[in-house]
């Protein structure tokens, strides 16, 4: 719906053409009988208006509506060809109520009525007026129906506003739509449309047909209450095309009258929704249903009030207040105290001054903020409108080419969808500087103080767009499906000048990660999924402390945990868990945790070996080693073994975090003879003493000496024939291990596991039982050894033990970074 020209107004008195005209000029070089100017209509005083003194509404012939004064409004009035000035002050007095002379009608002619074009000038020639081109005006109008063809085709519907049809339009369509995007959905909907481009075609040009039946609902709404529509036509808002209907002359109505106008063309596509719907009740093609779902999305956006859709005139006809963006400058000004009593804010009545006010209070940030937002995500739009339309042009010439008209078509729809996004920012931002350039000038001409402070301005705000704009690394970059899309991701320089760029939860950050040498690195098209700890904001965090796990609701952590993350659980009664945490400049803590799990027939596998190591110290070290080793005799119908490593700096320098977490899971046939089980507790006790001298040894030969004694356990198992049905063989046919995962950590100035510091500056958290030479026949925890019970069952060959992994670890010294190892 638009405000624009058309309909017809009858004046008091005899038609124009019958009145003389008389031109001639005083001696002011006025006209001394003025004349209204062709095509002006008198609407008269506004009723239900939100202001004081309500205003007297008049049009002009181009279609622009004005606001007079009561005066004014009366001067224009009598303005009618026949009346001198003196005739028209001694008309107009006694209306008025206030004496009013004939120098007062002069100043009133020359200063208001003539420039704003209301009055034909003195040789009787018709006045050249410009109308207003607001920013979120509609331009490039053309006329499809003059008010003539309006009315006859608009006013048939006009009975569709009686209460009872409405009643029952208004029902059926809230029935259709909570059936369709409550219960029915609409995937099936979409699904036959893209499948059937032909569909797809019907259903935009239904669209589009109902979009045009709207503006017939204004109209007939106009018409059922007394007023006159004008003209119906398109034209283009912002970059998008729209049509529009001229109910310029519902101004007459009573509040009731003009907002049932503005309601008329969401009632239409009520109406066309509830018809769609019969239609799916004839054909049950799914594909009409995305009919009902482009009229609510419709419906939707015509309400918001911030532009100049129907919501925005619902509420101007409901404050009373015609043009609520003329009222954006004085109910700002009057917010300020020294403004507070300005005339043009006391000129509305109190209630529509609060309402104007939240209006003003809610649309201006908004406004702003989408023009930064434009401003700001302009490069990366261009970038993937222009990736999009490619990938859209290739597949119109793809379908073109074999004939496919249908398929083309809807390519070319999908080629608009990109391009008006894009022209619509841009024709915004363009005029959004046109208007600004061309106020500030207007308003420093003749102060040059203040017109140079005003280029400054002007320059460093185009030095600014230049930087946000240039071409950096990525800038351009087209939006991929995984992006937020926030202000700070559509600026992530932005960040880096206010010194945000460490890690926080939910927002961009940066940190150093390190990455198996020879694999190919991640890319924004082919990423690889990680896990990055972050900060916990809770209350113990803003205390400055680090919050506990092995607490509720955040409560105070112990002195010990200084890690921004929760400390790992303690294991299950069947778990294996190395946990070295080193928080003391130049030491080395070691932790080791070595295990031999038995599982007998039936029982569910479902162990734990992990190793983590932390640090967060200077020149210090952490290491973490688990080793456990599971052995199920019989047949387990649940085998869920989980190994796991992680290992993490926390804003450390040059300090080292090595985790290691080897796992070996065999299945026997049957339990081992005593032979066996000899031999293996006594390998078993040399695995422990090396486990007791392990900050002996290099870190980069632990991994090797655990895979060393994974295959002389499988030698063992294998050799023994209570355990095998099978004869055994020379050596292992497979390696030992079908679950092992190790995982390093390091500082960013190694790039390969070091070697043990020395012993001498070791601290060693935890030492490795012996395994008992009697075991009972239970599944244990780590370090003891139970014989399994004797019932024989098939034999399962272990698996390869896989290579060992690097999880990439970040290391940021400005804030807390860690990314656990990956686990089997």
């Amino acid at each position: 719906m638009t405000t624009a020209s058309g309909g017809s107004f009858t004046q008091d008195g005899p038609p124009r053409s019958t009145l003389p005209e008389r031109f001639s000029i005083n001696k002011d070089g006025l006209p001394e009988f003025p004349v209204q100017a062709d095509g002006v209509q008198l609407l008269g005083e506004a009723e239900g208006s939100g202001y004081r003194e309500p205003p007297s509404l008049v049009r002009r012939a181009d279609g622009q509506a004005l606001q007079l004064t009561r005066l004014l409004f009366l001067v224009l009035e009598a303005a009618d060809g026949t009346r001198s000035l003196d005739d028209i002050a001694h008309h107009v007095t006694p209306v008025f109520g206030r004496q009013v002379s004939a120098g007062n009608v002069a100043a009133l002619v020359r200063s208001q009525l003539l420039p704003l074009g209301l009055l034909r000038l003195a040789d009787g020639s018709q006045p050249e007026v410009k109308r207003a081109d607001p920013l979120l005006g509609m331009r490039f109008r053309f006329t499809v129906t003059d008010p003539t063809l309006t009315r006859k085709l608009t006013t048939p519907f006009a009975v569709l506003f009686h209460p009872i049809i409405v009643a029952v339009i208004i029902t059926a369509f809230a029935a259709a739509c909570w059936w369709v995007l409550m219960v029915k959905g609409l995937a099936s909907a979409t699904h036959n449309a893209f499948a059937n481009p032909g569909l797809l075609l019907l259903v935009f040009f239904i669209t589009i047909l109902s979009a045009g039946f709207h503006e017939f609902g204004h109209a007939a709404a106009a018409t059922r209450g007394g007023a006159v529509p004008g003209r119906m036509g398109a034209g283009l808002y912002l970059a998008w095309p729209a049509f529009f209907t001229d109910v310029t002359d519902s101004y007459r109505l009573g509040r009731g009258g003009r907002l049932r106008t503005d309601l008329g063309g969401l009632y239409f596509n009520a109406i066309a929704a509830v018809a769609i719907m019969a239609v799916w009740l004839l054909t049950h093609d799914d594909a009409w249903l995305l009919v009902i779902a482009t009229q609510v999305l419709q419906m939707v956006r015509q309400l918001l009030p911030l532009l100049r859709f129907d919501g925005y005139h619902i509420l101007a006809d409901a404050t009373g207040v015609p043009d609520l963006f003329q009222r954006i400058k004085p109910t700002l000004l009057a917010l300020l105290p020294w403004h507070r009593n300005n005339a043009e804010a006391q000129a509305l009545k109190p209630w529509a001054r609060a309402l104007v006010t939240v209006w003003v209070l809610v649309t201006v940030p908004l406004l702003l903020l989408s023009v930064l937002l434009m401003v700001i995500s302009l490069p990366r739009l261009l970038g993937t409108a222009w990736s999009s339309a490619a990938a859209q042009f290739a597949a119109l010439t793809e379908t073109a080419a074999t004939g496919d008209f249908a398929g083309a078509g809807g390519r070319f729809l999908a080629l608009l969808a990109v391009a008006l996004p894009v022209l619509a920012i841009l024709l915004v931002l363009a005029r959004v500087a046109g208007q600004t350039l061309k106020g500030l000038w207007k308003k420093t001409e003749g102060k040059a103080v203040q017109r140079g402070v005003a280029l400054v301005l002007v320059a460093a705000m185009g030095a600014g767009l230049a930087w946000i704009w240039w071409p950096h690394p990525g800038n351009y970059a087209p939006v991929q499906p995984y992006e937020r899309g926030t202000l700070l991701d559509a600026a992530p320089a932005l960040e880096t000048v206010a010194g945000t760029t460490a890690l926080v939860e939910g927002r961009p950050g940066q940190t150093v990660a390190l990455w198996p040498e020879g694999q190919e690195l991640p890319t924004r098209d082919n990423p690889e999924l990680s896990l990055v700890m972050v900060p916990r904001a809770d209350s113990a965090q803003a205390a400055g402390e680090a919050p506990d796990p092995g607490t509720v609701d955040g409560g105070q952590a112990a002195p010990s945990w200084v890690f921004p993350f929760n400390k790992p659980p303690a294991p299950d009664d069947d778990g294996n868990q190395a946990l070295a945490v080193n928080t003391t400049d130049g030491s080395v803590v070691y932790d080791v945790a070595f295990a031999l799990v038995w599982a007998n027939e039936g029982q569910p596998v479902e162990t734990t070996n992990e190793a983590y190591a932390f640090a967060n110290c200077t020149g210090c070290a952490a290491v973490a080693v688990g080793f456990q080793v599971v052995l199920i005799v019989g047949q387990a119908d649940v085998v869920v073994p989980q190994n796991l490593s992680a290992a993490a700096n926390y804003n450390c320098v040059a300090c080292v975090t090595y985790a290691l977490a080897s796992q070996l899971v065999l299945t026997l046939d049957g339990p081992l003879s005593d032979d066996g089980l000899s031999k293996l507790a006594s390998l078993w006790q040399e695995i422990a003493e090396f486990g007791r001298s392990l900050r002996n040894v290099p870190l980069s030969e632990i991994q090797a000496r655990l895979s060393t004694y994974k295959e002389r356990i499988v030698e063992v198992i294998r050799a023994d024939p209570s355990a095998t049905h099978t004869p055994p063989t020379t050596g292992p046919s497979t390696a030992p291990s079908p679950d092992a995962t190790t995982t390093h950590s390091v500082a960013p100035t190694q790039s390969a596991p070091p070697q043990a510091p020395a012993p001498a500056s070791a601290v060693p958290t935890a030492s490795v039982p012996a395994a008992p030479a009697v075991p009972a026949p239970t599944v244990s925890a780590s370090g003891s050894a139970p014989a399994p019970a004797p019932e024989p069952t098939t034999p399962t060959d272990p698996v390869t033990e896989p290579a060992p992994t690097y999880a990439p670890t970040p290391v940021e010294t400005a804030g807390p970074t860690a990314a656990p190892g990956a686990g089997s």
